[in-house]
Protein backbone atom coordinates (compact mmCIF):
# COMPACT_ATOMS: atom_id res chain seq x y z
CA UNK A 1 0.00 0.00 0.00
CA UNK A 2 2.89 2.56 1.22
CA UNK A 3 4.08 1.92 -2.85
CA UNK A 4 1.12 2.60 -4.36
CA UNK A 5 0.93 5.94 -2.13
CA UNK A 6 4.51 6.34 -3.02
CA UNK A 7 4.30 6.21 -6.85
CA UNK A 8 0.87 8.29 -7.12
CA UNK A 9 2.50 11.06 -5.92
CA UNK A 10 5.80 10.77 -7.89
CA UNK A 11 3.04 10.18 -11.11
CA UNK A 12 1.02 13.25 -9.89
CA UNK A 13 4.20 15.55 -9.86
CA UNK A 14 5.00 14.83 -13.73
CA UNK A 15 1.10 15.67 -14.67
CA UNK A 16 2.11 19.14 -16.70
CA UNK A 17 5.71 18.62 -17.45
CA UNK A 18 6.77 18.30 -20.70
CA UNK A 19 8.59 15.21 -22.04
CA UNK A 20 11.61 16.06 -23.36
CA UNK A 21 13.04 18.29 -26.10
CA UNK A 22 10.84 18.95 -29.11
CA UNK A 23 11.01 16.46 -32.33
CA UNK A 24 11.31 17.18 -35.88
CA UNK A 25 9.44 15.07 -38.17
CA UNK A 26 12.18 13.42 -40.85
CA UNK A 27 10.36 14.43 -43.87
CA UNK A 28 8.96 17.18 -45.58
CA UNK A 29 4.97 16.95 -46.06
CA UNK A 30 5.37 15.64 -49.55
CA UNK A 31 3.24 14.17 -52.18
CA UNK A 32 4.02 10.73 -52.43
CA UNK A 33 3.32 10.19 -48.59
CA UNK A 34 0.10 11.82 -49.20
CA UNK A 35 -0.78 9.52 -52.08
CA UNK A 36 0.52 5.91 -50.22
CA UNK A 37 -1.92 7.28 -47.35
CA UNK A 38 -5.02 7.95 -49.16
CA UNK A 39 -5.12 4.47 -51.24
CA UNK A 40 -5.15 2.69 -48.04
CA UNK A 41 -7.25 4.97 -46.64
CA UNK A 42 -10.01 4.84 -49.66
CA UNK A 43 -10.43 8.07 -49.49
CA UNK A 44 -11.47 9.84 -52.63
CA UNK A 45 -11.17 13.54 -52.04
CA UNK A 46 -9.17 15.67 -54.95
CA UNK A 47 -7.94 18.40 -52.49
CA UNK A 48 -5.29 15.31 -51.81
CA UNK A 49 -3.78 14.57 -55.11
CA UNK A 50 -5.08 17.27 -57.88
CA UNK A 51 -4.03 20.99 -57.25
CA UNK A 52 -6.80 22.15 -59.72
CA UNK A 53 -9.44 20.43 -57.44
CA UNK A 54 -7.86 21.92 -54.82
CA UNK A 55 -7.77 25.32 -56.32
CA UNK A 56 -10.97 25.29 -57.28
CA UNK A 57 -12.32 24.85 -53.43
CA UNK A 58 -10.32 27.83 -52.58
CA UNK A 59 -7.29 26.09 -51.54
CA UNK A 60 -3.62 27.29 -52.33
CA UNK A 61 -3.21 23.57 -53.91
CA UNK A 62 -2.75 20.14 -52.67
CA UNK A 63 -3.01 19.66 -49.08
CA UNK A 64 -2.04 16.83 -46.37
CA UNK A 65 -5.63 14.62 -44.63
CA UNK A 66 -5.48 16.06 -41.28
CA UNK A 67 -5.41 12.84 -39.77
CA UNK A 68 -2.10 12.66 -41.26
CA UNK A 69 -1.05 15.20 -38.39
CA UNK A 70 1.22 12.51 -36.53
CA UNK A 71 2.66 10.69 -39.54
CA UNK A 72 4.64 13.50 -40.60
CA UNK A 73 6.41 13.53 -37.35
CA UNK A 74 6.76 9.57 -36.83
CA UNK A 75 10.42 7.91 -36.81
CA UNK A 76 9.64 4.63 -37.78
CA UNK A 77 9.71 0.92 -36.77
CA UNK A 78 13.17 0.59 -36.04
CA UNK A 79 12.99 3.78 -34.06
CA UNK A 80 10.20 2.86 -31.88
CA UNK A 81 11.84 -0.57 -30.70
CA UNK A 82 15.31 0.69 -30.13
CA UNK A 83 13.48 3.91 -27.96
CA UNK A 84 11.12 0.82 -25.76
CA UNK A 85 13.72 -1.33 -25.30
CA UNK A 86 16.33 0.74 -23.53
CA UNK A 87 13.19 2.06 -21.66
CA UNK A 88 12.78 -1.48 -20.71
CA UNK A 89 16.22 -2.91 -20.11
CA UNK A 90 16.94 0.13 -17.90
CA UNK A 91 19.65 1.97 -20.74
CA UNK A 92 18.40 5.42 -19.80
CA UNK A 93 19.27 7.05 -16.33
CA UNK A 94 17.34 8.12 -14.42
CA UNK A 95 18.44 11.65 -14.57
CA UNK A 96 18.52 11.75 -18.30
CA UNK A 97 14.57 10.17 -18.77
CA UNK A 98 11.74 12.22 -20.20
CA UNK A 99 8.96 12.67 -18.35
CA UNK A 100 7.04 9.99 -20.50
CA UNK A 101 9.27 7.64 -19.81
CA UNK A 102 9.34 8.17 -16.25
CA UNK A 103 5.43 7.86 -16.51
CA UNK A 104 5.60 4.38 -18.05
CA UNK A 105 8.46 3.22 -15.86
CA UNK A 106 6.28 3.77 -12.58
CA UNK A 107 3.51 2.55 -13.65
CA UNK A 108 5.33 -0.83 -14.32
CA UNK A 109 6.92 -0.67 -11.12
CA UNK A 110 3.18 -0.21 -10.14
CA UNK A 111 2.84 -3.58 -11.74
CA UNK A 112 0.40 -2.15 -14.37
CA UNK A 113 2.94 -3.31 -17.33
CA UNK A 114 0.61 -4.12 -19.96
CA UNK A 115 -1.27 -1.64 -22.34
CA UNK A 116 -3.95 -1.12 -24.24
CA UNK A 117 -4.83 2.58 -26.29
CA UNK A 118 -8.69 3.58 -25.28
CA UNK A 119 -8.80 6.86 -27.56
CA UNK A 120 -7.23 9.63 -29.45
CA UNK A 121 -8.84 13.10 -29.94
CA UNK A 122 -7.29 15.44 -32.95
CA UNK A 123 -7.98 19.32 -33.32
CA UNK A 124 -6.83 20.85 -36.31
CA UNK A 125 -6.10 25.09 -36.92
CA UNK A 126 -5.25 24.45 -40.07
CA UNK A 127 -4.08 22.26 -43.24
CA UNK A 128 -0.52 20.96 -44.07
CA UNK A 129 0.90 22.11 -47.47
CA UNK A 130 3.17 20.21 -49.85
CA UNK A 131 6.90 21.68 -48.29
CA UNK A 132 6.19 22.57 -44.36
CA UNK A 133 7.78 20.15 -41.91
CA UNK A 134 6.19 19.68 -38.57
CA UNK A 135 7.27 19.10 -34.48
CA UNK A 136 6.05 17.59 -32.15
CA UNK A 137 6.06 18.55 -28.47
CA UNK A 138 4.62 16.34 -25.97
CA UNK A 139 3.31 17.31 -22.47
CA UNK A 140 1.98 14.87 -20.02
CA UNK A 141 -1.87 15.99 -19.47
CA UNK A 142 -3.66 13.80 -16.99
CA UNK A 143 -2.67 10.10 -14.66
CA UNK A 144 -5.99 8.91 -13.23
CA UNK A 145 -5.96 7.11 -9.71
CA UNK A 146 -6.25 3.88 -9.93
CA UNK A 147 -9.24 2.14 -11.70
CA UNK A 148 -10.42 -1.32 -12.00
CA UNK A 149 -11.75 -2.14 -15.49
CA UNK A 150 -13.05 -5.32 -17.58
CA UNK A 151 -9.42 -6.04 -18.47
CA UNK A 152 -7.64 -5.58 -15.14
CA UNK A 153 -6.94 -2.85 -12.43
CA UNK A 154 -4.68 0.00 -13.79
CA UNK A 155 -3.82 3.98 -14.44
CA UNK A 156 -5.27 6.19 -17.54
CA UNK A 157 -2.66 8.32 -19.07
CA UNK A 158 -2.83 11.43 -21.28
CA UNK A 159 -0.36 12.61 -23.28
CA UNK A 160 -0.74 15.94 -25.35
CA UNK A 161 1.13 16.35 -28.41
CA UNK A 162 0.97 19.87 -30.05
CA UNK A 163 2.46 20.06 -33.21
CA UNK A 164 4.08 23.01 -34.87
CA UNK A 165 5.16 24.41 -38.72
CA UNK A 166 8.83 25.30 -38.60
CA UNK A 167 11.16 26.20 -41.48
CA UNK A 168 13.01 23.32 -43.19
CA UNK A 169 16.26 23.30 -41.26
CA UNK A 170 19.29 21.15 -41.56
CA UNK A 171 20.28 21.88 -37.75
CA UNK A 172 18.76 18.93 -35.87
CA UNK A 173 19.60 19.99 -32.09
CA UNK A 174 17.59 19.85 -29.57
CA UNK A 175 17.98 23.01 -28.52
CA UNK A 176 17.34 24.47 -32.26
CA UNK A 177 14.46 23.05 -33.08
CA UNK A 178 12.84 24.03 -29.40
CA UNK A 179 14.19 27.66 -30.03
CA UNK A 180 12.13 27.57 -33.74
CA UNK A 181 8.95 25.45 -32.07
CA UNK A 182 8.89 28.31 -29.07
CA UNK A 183 7.70 30.67 -31.98
CA UNK A 184 6.79 28.80 -34.68
CA UNK A 185 2.97 28.28 -35.72
CA UNK A 186 0.73 25.79 -34.36
CA UNK A 187 -1.43 23.62 -36.93
CA UNK A 188 -2.76 20.95 -34.35
CA UNK A 189 -2.79 19.45 -31.68
CA UNK A 190 -3.67 15.17 -30.19
CA UNK A 191 -4.61 13.72 -26.93
CA UNK A 192 -3.77 10.17 -26.93
CA UNK A 193 -5.02 8.38 -24.20
CA UNK A 194 -3.29 4.76 -22.94
CA UNK A 195 -4.59 2.02 -19.89
CA UNK A 196 -1.41 0.64 -18.13
CA UNK A 197 -2.97 -2.08 -16.48
CA UNK A 198 -2.36 -5.46 -14.46
CA UNK A 199 -4.62 -8.03 -16.47
CA UNK A 200 -7.70 -9.50 -14.28
CA UNK A 201 -7.29 -13.02 -13.57
CA UNK A 202 -9.25 -15.41 -15.85
CA UNK A 203 -10.68 -18.10 -13.39
CA UNK A 204 -14.19 -18.46 -15.26
CA UNK A 205 -14.56 -21.34 -18.06
CA UNK A 206 -14.37 -20.15 -21.39
CA UNK A 207 -18.09 -18.66 -22.40
CA UNK A 208 -19.30 -19.36 -25.64
CA UNK A 209 -18.67 -17.44 -28.97
CA UNK A 210 -21.16 -15.09 -30.22
CA UNK A 211 -23.52 -15.99 -32.70
CA UNK A 212 -24.06 -14.14 -35.74
CA UNK A 213 -26.98 -12.34 -36.96
CA UNK A 214 -29.06 -14.50 -39.24
CA UNK A 215 -31.11 -13.04 -42.13
CA UNK A 216 -32.66 -14.04 -44.78
CA UNK A 217 -29.81 -12.78 -47.11
CA UNK A 218 -27.36 -14.80 -45.31
CA UNK A 219 -29.16 -17.22 -43.91
CA UNK A 220 -28.22 -19.97 -46.31
CA UNK A 221 -24.43 -19.31 -45.74
CA UNK A 222 -24.60 -20.00 -41.99
CA UNK A 223 -26.91 -23.04 -42.90
CA UNK A 224 -24.56 -24.10 -45.31
CA UNK A 225 -21.72 -24.39 -42.53
CA UNK A 226 -23.63 -26.55 -39.87
CA UNK A 227 -24.14 -29.06 -43.31
CA UNK A 228 -20.01 -28.82 -43.47
CA UNK A 229 -20.26 -26.33 -46.86
CA UNK A 230 -18.77 -23.04 -47.57
CA UNK A 231 -21.56 -21.47 -49.52
CA UNK A 232 -20.84 -18.33 -51.61
CA UNK A 233 -23.53 -16.26 -52.49
CA UNK A 234 -23.45 -16.26 -56.65
CA UNK A 235 -25.98 -13.47 -58.78
CA UNK A 236 -28.65 -15.71 -60.62
CA UNK A 237 -28.47 -13.10 -64.05
CA UNK A 238 -24.21 -12.40 -64.39
CA UNK A 239 -22.99 -15.14 -62.08
CA UNK A 240 -20.78 -12.99 -59.92
CA UNK A 241 -20.07 -13.81 -56.89
CA UNK A 242 -19.99 -12.23 -53.69
CA UNK A 243 -19.28 -12.21 -50.00
CA UNK A 244 -20.59 -11.21 -47.04
CA UNK A 245 -24.49 -11.76 -48.95
CA UNK A 246 -26.68 -8.93 -49.82
CA UNK A 247 -30.05 -8.77 -51.10
CA UNK A 248 -29.09 -7.57 -54.57
CA UNK A 249 -25.70 -7.92 -56.82
CA UNK A 250 -23.44 -5.12 -57.41
CA UNK A 251 -22.75 -5.46 -60.99
CA UNK A 252 -26.04 -6.07 -62.56
CA UNK A 253 -28.47 -4.88 -60.21
CA UNK A 254 -30.33 -8.07 -60.18
CA UNK A 255 -32.27 -9.61 -56.76
CA UNK A 256 -32.15 -13.22 -58.58
CA UNK A 257 -29.09 -15.15 -56.94
CA UNK A 258 -28.21 -18.93 -56.02
CA UNK A 259 -25.00 -19.74 -54.36
CA UNK A 260 -22.27 -22.16 -55.00
CA UNK A 261 -20.00 -24.68 -52.75
CA UNK A 262 -16.32 -23.18 -52.44
CA UNK A 263 -13.68 -26.24 -52.11
CA UNK A 264 -12.34 -23.94 -49.49
CA UNK A 265 -9.02 -23.41 -51.46
CA UNK A 266 -7.30 -20.11 -51.31
CA UNK A 267 -4.38 -17.81 -49.97
CA UNK A 268 -3.88 -15.29 -47.60
CA UNK A 269 -4.89 -11.79 -49.47
CA UNK A 270 -4.21 -9.91 -45.85
CA UNK A 271 -4.11 -10.31 -42.14
CA UNK A 272 -4.21 -9.47 -39.00
CA UNK A 273 -3.05 -10.40 -35.39
CA UNK A 274 -5.74 -9.26 -32.42
CA UNK A 275 -4.10 -8.88 -29.00
CA UNK A 276 -6.76 -6.80 -27.54
CA UNK A 277 -8.88 -5.86 -26.41
CA UNK A 278 -9.73 -9.42 -25.20
CA UNK A 279 -13.14 -11.27 -25.50
CA UNK A 280 -13.05 -13.91 -23.27
CA UNK A 281 -14.89 -16.37 -26.08
CA UNK A 282 -11.78 -16.18 -27.96
CA UNK A 283 -7.81 -17.60 -27.43
CA UNK A 284 -5.42 -14.64 -28.00
CA UNK A 285 -3.04 -13.76 -29.99
CA UNK A 286 -5.73 -14.35 -32.58
CA UNK A 287 -4.91 -14.24 -36.52
CA UNK A 288 -7.28 -13.38 -39.05
CA UNK A 289 -7.39 -13.69 -42.39
CA UNK A 290 -8.77 -12.27 -45.63
CA UNK A 291 -8.44 -15.17 -47.87
CA UNK A 292 -9.22 -15.22 -52.00
CA UNK A 293 -10.76 -18.29 -52.70
CA UNK A 294 -9.84 -19.87 -56.09
CA UNK A 295 -13.19 -19.41 -57.06
CA UNK A 296 -13.00 -15.57 -57.04
CA UNK A 297 -14.05 -13.96 -54.04
CA UNK A 298 -12.64 -13.06 -50.43
CA UNK A 299 -13.59 -13.96 -47.40
CA UNK A 300 -12.50 -13.14 -43.39
CA UNK A 301 -11.67 -15.77 -41.47
CA UNK A 302 -9.79 -17.52 -38.41
CA UNK A 303 -6.10 -18.82 -39.02
CA UNK A 304 -5.33 -22.08 -37.51
CA UNK A 305 -1.20 -21.36 -37.05
CA UNK A 306 0.91 -19.43 -35.18
CA UNK A 307 0.63 -15.58 -35.94
CA UNK A 308 4.60 -15.46 -36.53
CA UNK A 309 3.95 -17.69 -39.76
CA UNK A 310 1.06 -16.27 -41.13
CA UNK A 311 2.56 -14.62 -44.83
CA UNK A 312 0.79 -13.08 -47.68
CA UNK A 313 0.12 -15.01 -50.38
CA UNK A 314 0.49 -18.57 -48.25
CA UNK A 315 -1.72 -21.48 -49.67
CA UNK A 316 -4.44 -22.27 -47.62
CA UNK A 317 -7.06 -24.43 -46.88
CA UNK A 318 -10.75 -24.24 -45.37
CA UNK A 319 -12.19 -26.59 -42.72
CA UNK A 320 -15.82 -26.46 -41.40
CA UNK A 321 -15.08 -26.52 -37.25
CA UNK A 322 -18.33 -27.00 -35.23
CA UNK A 323 -17.55 -24.53 -32.23
CA UNK A 324 -20.92 -25.68 -30.25
CA UNK A 325 -23.73 -26.65 -31.06
CA UNK A 326 -25.12 -23.45 -32.30
CA UNK A 327 -22.17 -22.58 -34.21
CA UNK A 328 -20.11 -23.73 -36.90
CA UNK A 329 -17.53 -21.47 -38.88
CA UNK A 330 -14.72 -21.98 -41.64
CA UNK A 331 -11.21 -22.05 -40.17
CA UNK A 332 -8.07 -21.48 -42.67
CA UNK A 333 -4.64 -23.54 -42.10
CA UNK A 334 -1.64 -24.11 -44.72
CA UNK A 335 -1.37 -26.13 -46.96
CA UNK A 336 1.26 -28.85 -46.52
CA UNK A 337 3.53 -30.58 -49.17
Amino acid sequence: MDTRIDHSVALAAIVGQVSGEPAMGPHLVNEAMIVHWVEAMGDANPVYVDDAGAREVGLEGIIAPPTMLQAWVMVGLKATLERESARASGAAKSGEESANDTMMRLLDEEGFTSVVATNCEQDYDRPLVLGEQVAVQLTIEAISDVKTTGLGTGRFATTRYDFSVIPPSTERSGSAIAAQVATAERIGTMRFRILKFAPAPRSAPKPPRPLPSVTQDNAFFWEGLKDGELRIQRCASCGTLRHTPLPGCGECQSLDWDWIVSAGAGEIYSHVTVHYPQVPSFDYPLPIGLIELDEGTRIVANLDMNPDDVKIGMRVQASIVAFDDELSLPVFAPVTA
